[in-house]
């Protein structure tokens, strides 16, 4: 029997990488730059100067655990073999994060597009997201990597036109006020869109490998040190320089939480967009300047709604892994006909929806999301600064540890100043432990329930056996892969007999992440591949039937794999039987075997 991976390909390059973290660090400034004004004023390039230089620290300090950790370097993997509650706390952490990444992005996309009742459109566009990953998840990487191209250039190109306001700029710029506890307050409140360095951790395991490493032996530093420094500098460089250009606006006015401009009231959740209107406005005239802020709303609202894509796809993949490993219940591991659980994407999906109704505020928003994120990192760094069986270098781990150091002590001022923060975070922790709870008291009363004799040691199927027969085949073997019995089996094992050749048959189980579990899998435990199997087996008396299994989250990669495994002369495939829909949403699986297959291996689509 051949096993197929159980993982997906190492296919995402540096370029798709940093997009993966750019759409959560780039998406900061479209936010972050209005809020430090709300809290300090024209003393606010403090604030952002100083969050610029803990996105650095962070950054550097995430290069490292991508470099030790190359099959996933997130809170929950890289901590779990340290301490499995540690792993869980920082995990759930993670969830309300993202949940809250999820709200804000989609909340702060239609304040820059500048519709009314901006909650109502993210309320729906989040529920529309999720129902599109309704049919699988996408390779976001991708899709991540088209949205940030122009929005770099949208930012350059605005960074560019601040310049020669620079002058004024300095001239309008105070210093901070007050003493260090309410800068220190002020610094926290703006510290916000850190966790794409998770995300990017999280995606070491699908990476492309370095020259001369192995799947035994992996290395992804040549991919993930890059991706990060990219965005690390353009995130640093642009925000800090779009943060003081900002000060250079005449006549803003911060009250309550709120900052207003001279004929335009509340700019602090769309500042970009102001600034664009006026900067480009004064140097080119009135017509430029309002296309330029229709541009900037445009690229910033699609790369907003772009992260939210993102954070559902990661909080449906984490709840997975975390069924898969029995920390919640079984329900968030069971798939649809797409391969996504449908419990993981409710609850993904239906959270941050009525988040974004309840709160409907960008500021309510951000202070409930720092918590989750800063408490996640913190958790990451200090157990990776501490882990003594990792060959860190000295400034390596003195780097981490007041790195860690520092995130604590961010997150107990949270926990302080943010009583709502510290009510939702605890709130998600409390029920995800309570959900693990369930978990392990179903477990263990499992475990009490006596098993007869009889079933002890009978396999969930009846066994089959698949024998070779003795005589030579007059060829190379065939593989058919099949998501279920029918005429295209029937087919391929029709041509077996009259050719006289080996005939693989593949079932692949598809799933949006992989857990460790599901790499000693067998198909004996699967009753739908099972049943193809024992099919195949009685149709095909008289020709060497093979079974092939596989749990991919990439079928097209995993067919072309095994395929070029085994040797195969032909591979057939059924005629896809999805609406033009869903065939647009998930992408064809024809077309994508097609464009990575061998030529030296025929395809033959069974219509």
């Amino acid at each position: 029997m051949i096993i197929g991976k159980t993982k997906r390909p190492r296919n995402v390059d540096t370029p798709r990488a940093a997009a993966i973290l750019y759409g959560d660090w780039g998406t900061s400034k479209a936010y972050v730059i209005g809020l430090a004004f709300a809290v300090a004023g024209y003393a606010s390039f403090w604030l952002i100067a100083a969050m610029c230089l803990l996105v650095g620290l962070v950054g550097l300090n995430y290069m490292t655990i991508c470099r030790y950790y190359p099959n996933g370097g997130g809170v929950y993997a890289s901590v779990r073999h340290r301490s499995e509650i540690i792993s869980i706390v920082g995990a759930f952490l993670l969830i309300a994060d993202y949940v809250v990444t999820a709200a804000i992005s989609a909340l702060s996309a239609f304040q820059y597009l500048g519709v009314a009742h901006p909650e109502i459109f993210a309320f729906l566009a989040i529920l529309g997201i999720g129902g599109l990953n309704y049919f699988g998840p996408r390779h976001t990487g991708g899709l991540a990597f088209l949205v940030s191209v122009p929005t770099v250039i949208v930012v350059v190109l605005l960074g560019i036109f601040c310049i020669p306001h620079l002058h004024d700029a300095l001239q309008n710029l105070k210093p901070m006020s007050g003493g260090f506890l309410t800068n220190w307050n002020g610094f926290v409140a703006v510290v916000l869109a850190l966790s794409g360095v998770e995300a990017i951790a999280n995606a070491t395991s699908v990476m492309k490998l370095d020259p001369g490493s192995t799947e035994d032996k992996p290395s992804v530093a040549k991919t993930s040190t890059p991706a990060i420094a990219w965005v690390m500098v353009e995130v640093c460089l642009f925000t800090a320089l779009l943060g003081l250009g900002m000060h250079a606006l005449p006549g803003l006015e911060a009250h309550s939480g709120e900052v207003d401009a001279p004929g335009n009231p509340n700019v602090r959740d769309y500042m970009l967009r102001y600034m664009a209107q006026v900067f480009v406005g004064g140097q080119i005239g009135p017509i430029a300047g309002h296309l330029a802020a229709w541009i900037v709303s445009l690229v910033i609202g699609v790369l907003l709604l772009s992260a939210v894509n993102t954070a559902i796809c990661d909080l449906i993949a984490i709840s997975f892994l975390m069924s898969r490993d029995r920390e919640l219940p079984n329900t968030f591991e069971r798939l649809n006909h797409f391969g996504v659980p449908n419990a993981g994407l409710l609850v993904a999906t239906i959270v941050p929806a009525v988040l974004v109704i309840a709160v409907r505020d960008v500021s309510g928003l951000a202070d409930l999301y720092a918590v989750g994120v800063v408490g996640a990192i913190a958790t990451n760094l200090g157990a990776t600064s501490t882990d003594r069986t990792l060959d860190l270098k000295k400034w390596e781990r003195g780097l981490m540890s007041c790195t860690f150091l520092v995130m604590t002590a961010i997150e107990i001022s949270l926990f302080i100043d943010k009583p709502n923060a510290l009510l939702f975070a605890s709130s998600v922790l409390v029920v995800g432990l309570i959900l693990r709870g369930l978990v392990t008291e179903r477990a263990q009363k499992k475990a009490l329930i006596p098993t007869p004799a009889s079933q002890e040691h009978k396999p969930s199927v009846p066994p089959v056996s698949f024998a070779v027969p003795a005589y030579e085949a007059s060829g190379p073997p065939m593989l058919c892969a099949v998501r279920g019995i029918g005429r295209t089996l029937d087919y391929a094992i029709k041509e077996a007999k009259e050719t006289d050749r080996p005939l693989y048959v593949l079932f692949i189980r598809e799933q949006p992440v992989m857990a460790p579990g599901d790499r000693k899998r067998k198909w004996f435990d699967d009753p739908e591949a099972a049943e193809i199997f024992s099919y195949a087996k009685e149709k095909g008396k008289g020709a060497t039937i093979l079974p092939a299994y596989a749990i991919s989250d990439s079928p097209a990669d995993t067919i072309v794999d095994i395929a070029a495994t085994i040797g195969t002369s032909y591979l057939i495939v059924g005629a896809p039987q999805r609406s033009a829909l869903v065939n647009l949403l998930r992408g064809n699986l024809i077309r994508n075997i097609s464009a990575i297959l061998p030529e030296d291996i025929h395809l033959l689509v069974y219509a």
